[in-house]
């Protein structure tokens, strides 16, 4: 499975700010669109991601307040990304090992989607049951009579 296939059906909606946004605007449209991560986009070109992690960080460094601030403080200016030809195994690989939830989805420069940590999980569920399926008709449909070993 390849990342093509989560973004075929996740659907390609996609919430993008700048880097000159307020902070609180960001997280305004975070809680009003029920969404985990904005990509942050200036002049076409992708130039970070603000996840509620980096939000986080930034309340706690401004006293508990998210203040005036700018996304451009707040946002991770360094994301990892990956392509729609991106193996699903390699996902789960690198959002392990960066402790990514939100991975942005990429050909060349321009930006495909977003693919999020449960949109991996789901896919993987969503493969497991489908096998299961498969091979609770094939059992069922096994010939009477037939040991299935060879003679």
């Amino acid at each position: 499975m390849k990342v093509s296939d989560i973004l075929r059906v996740k659907g390609n909606t996609l919430y993008t700010i700048t880097p000159d946004d307020a902070l609180a605007d960001a997280v305004t449209t975070m809680a009003e669109k029920d969404i985990g991560s904005l990509v942050v986009m200036e002049h076409g070109d992708l130039v970070g991601m603000l996840t509620f992690r980096e939000v986080i960080v930034a309340i706690v460094k401004n006293g508990g307040q998210v203040g005036g601030s700018l996304v451009r403080r707040a946002m991770d200016d360094a994301p990892v990304t990956c392509t729609a030809e991106t193996d699903l195994d390699e996902i789960r690989r690198i959002m392990l090992e960066r402790h990514a939830r939100y991975m942005p989805v990429m050909d060349k420069r321009m930006l495909m989607g977003v693919i999020s940590f449960y949109d991996v999980a789901k896919a993987v569920v969503d493969s497991q049951n489908f096998e299961n399926k498969m091979l609770k008709a094939y059992i069922r449909d096994w010939p009477a009579g037939d040991e299935g070993g060879a003679s």
